[in-house]
């Protein structure tokens, strides 16, 4: 297993032979709005991609764990091929078959992709009448022979759903949405450094890799932030914070 980090939530995931473009954001650096409510009016996305795009256009398979733009970009509809073979979460394959993309597939619960089992698992994006309005996110656990388990957890802050992926797949990697990401009312909708420490406490088994931070404007918790209060609770040797294009 190779995973790079493109940028934010976008990885490229070499996986039991097949190659796999997880939530493609490819807007250039600025072209989108800043996310209101944010107490930052800096438009996103606040970096460039780290590479030519073209390295990214030809996956075998496309997961989109949800549509929130920083997930799924109009510069990615565009960019990618229309016979693209997709994967999402139940509820949203309509809107990308509707964006052109015939070979869509939406899992309720499993399916699988070249020997490849792909499970989706549940979240929480937020907390109260924001996590309800953010609406329903989904993660993927993948799992092939000779391969570790891989758990990409989403778009979730640490809830029970976390845990019962954990404790189901016992993943030998877990990627989480880190950066804390907030408005200006309310608790934070992705992980924020507190959450990401109770993820490597509560499975040590695991290594945890971080992404989704520096990217986009609500994502209050940096990659230095973090790396601060890992270290400050002696849990950074358990982590792996990634740079943009950085291969894992």
């Amino acid at each position: 297993m190779k995973i790079q980090l493109i940028r934010h939530a976008s990885l490229w995931l070499e996986y039991a032979g097949a190659n796999f473009l997880v939530d493609p954001m490819f807007g250039d650096r600025a072209t989108m709005p800043p996310i209101a409510n944010s107490g930052d009016d800096r438009p996103n996305p606040l970096v460039p991609l780290p590479g030519p795009l073209d390295a990214w256009l030809e996956p075998d398979a496309v997961l989109v764990t949800h549509l929130h733009p920083d997930h799924w970009d109009a510069a990615a509809l565009q960019a990618l091929p229309k016979t693209a073979r997709i994967f999402c979460q139940h509820g949203d394959g309509e809107a990308i078959a509707s964006s052109g993309f015939a070979r869509t597939t939406a899992i309720q619960d499993e399916t699988s992709f070249r020997g490849i089992r792909i499970h989706r698992t549940d979240g929480r994006h937020g907390t109260g009448e924001i996590g309800a309005k953010m609406g329903a996110v989904s993660g993927f656990v993948l799992q092939a022979e000779g391969e570790p388990t891989l758990y990409i957890a989403g778009d979730t802050i640490w809830c029970d759903e976390v845990k019962e992926a954990l404790d189901l797949y016992k993943p030998g990697m877990t990627i989480v949405n880190a950066g804390g990401a907030r408005f200006l009312v309310g608790d934070a909708i992705t992980m924020d450094e507190d959450d990401v420490s109770r993820v490597i406490a509560y499975a040590p088994y695991t290594r945890v890799a971080a992404v989704h931070m520096d990217a986009i404007n609500h994502c209050h918790v940096t990659r230095d932030r973090l790396r601060t209060r890992l270290t400050a609770n002696r849990l950074l040797d358990k982590a792996i914070i990634p740079e943009d294009g950085e291969w894992l």
